[in-house]
């Protein structure tokens, strides 16, 4: 039990001047709204693309490997419930090295799809506004949202988490139309005449390579986890409700599509919208101004978790002190949100979407191979730091099996995409050692 006191007490000098005022349904929320972001909307086109028909059962494949990590995450999460999220599991069961690394991949995962979602907002915006698309008023509505998302998270967690609770329930509401509006027409025989067409069998790794893809991203939000009441009880809890429905959504999404659009449905840009469409013009406008509203409040999310990672580097004496610090009146790491709100703003002005959203993916594969080996020696070194942790039923097959869909993740990547990600690790120990150092 030395370790676990070992870890409680510098778990108490992370957290320190935080206000623990997140409930489960705040954390599951923040959750909700970081995994469902935009891709939901364009997912279904490029999953029919790559696996065809069998879109459907790539999403099951994937659910099981997703299911073995957010279970992993959900144990680690109720024994070392922390600022940073999945850097103090790893930090607490491998030692400050690979918790860095790991702090670091968590962040820069977020902060690179920031910069990419705020940039895609921005375009959708010009696209409707002509006048918005020039780079000066681009600029200014960049500036504006990712400033306006830093406010409301710097006025404190429970009101961010507040926020984010009634914003996602907003942006569910669009899906929630298409399934049930959808699912009527489909009984009501309103389906398409061209069934979805099967891909070459090369590109269904792809297909896996998207559904886990947009399965990812509950790291972020479990950053907040040093704000979290009862966090052995809600963070798991808040992670296991999430997850589950967020699942269970996506494969009825893309049934859905696959049966009101066929074998149009690969080549759409906009399947969901084109998809209602076809019931009638006017279902394309709430499916439409559902995707832009959902990339607008996933940002929300990403301010509320990422910077907590910053945040809690500092406070272990990884990065500079500022980064630390708390606002006076509100008590929210402001610097750490600022500071990361700033570098998004520059990534969204360089207009990079594409490379910003394949690199923040694929930096999330060693993320989860550590969390979820973290898990495990975590539990038997039995690290319970507040209150009595979750324990799973066959932890050690389960984290077996998310670091092996992890591992296949990686072999599934380019050769470019793998050496950017090399050198994303190599770089983040090198900035360890010179950290230490000084």
């Amino acid at each position: 039990m030395a370790g676990a006191r070992t870890v409680a007490v510098e778990e108490q000098g992370r957290d320190h001047g935080l206000v623990r005022g997140i409930g489960i349904f705040g954390m599951a929320a923040a959750i909700t709204n970081e995994v469902i972001g935009s891709g939901v909307y364009r997912l279904p086109a490029s999953m029919a693309a790559a696996a065809g028909a069998a879109a459907p059962l790539a999403y099951v494949a994937c659910l099981i490997a997703m299911g073995a990590i957010v279970l992993c995450f959900a144990e680690a999460g109720s024994r070392v419930p922390t600022s940073g999220g999945p850097y103090g599991y790893v930090e607490a069961a491998f030692g400050p090295l690979a918790g860095f690394v790991a702090g670091v991949l968590v962040w820069l995962s977020a902060l690179l799809a920031c910069g990419g979602v705020a940039a895609a907002v921005a375009d959708i915006l010009g696209a409707a506004v002509p006048a918005l698309s020039d780079a000066l008023p681009r600029g200014l509505f960049i500036v504006a949202l990712l400033g306006g998302m830093a406010w409301v998270n710097i006025r404190g967690a429970d009101t961010a988490a507040r926020f984010i609770g009634v914003t996602t329930l907003i942006k569910l509401v669009p899906l929630g139309l298409f399934l049930i509006v959808g699912g009527i027409a489909l009984a009501s025989g309103h389906g398409a005449t061209t069934a979805v067409t099967a891909p070459p069998v090369t590109t269904i790794d792809r297909a896996a390579l998207l559904a886990f893809f947009a399965l990812s991203g509950m790291e972020t939000p479990l950053s907040a986890s040093g704000e979290v009441r009862d966090p052995a009880r809600n963070v798991p809890r808040a992670l296991l409700l999430a997850m589950g429905g967020i699942g269970l959504l996506y494969i009825g999404v893309q049934i859905v599509a696959d049966g009101l659009l066929g074998a149009g449905l690969a080549a759409s840009k906009t399947p969901l919208a084109d998809a209602m469409g076809t019931i009638g013009a006017g279902w394309r406008v709430p499916l439409l101004a559902g995707a832009f509203l959902s990339m607008l409040f996933w940002i929300g999310s990403d301010l509320l978790g990422a910077p907590r990672v910053l945040f809690a580097l500092s406070r272990d004496r990884l990065l500079p002190a500022a980064f630390g610090r708390l606002h006076p009146r509100w008590h929210t790491p402001h610097v750490a949100i600022l500071f990361h709100a700033g570098l998004a703003i520059l990534l969204a002005l360089s207009g990079t979407y594409e490379a910003l959203a394949i690199l923040s993916t694929l930096t999330i594969a060693p993320l989860y191979f550590g969390a979820c080996a973290s898990a495990w020696v975590l539990r038997r070194r039995d690290v319970a730091v507040m209150g009595e942790a979750l324990r799973l039923p066959a932890l050690p097959v389960v984290a077996l099996v998310g670091m092996a869909s992890t591992i296949a993740l990686v072999a599934f990547g380019r050769l470019a995409e793998v050496a950017a990600l090399a050198g994303v690790l190599a770089g983040s120990a090198l900035i360890y050692a010179i950290m230490r150092r000084r």
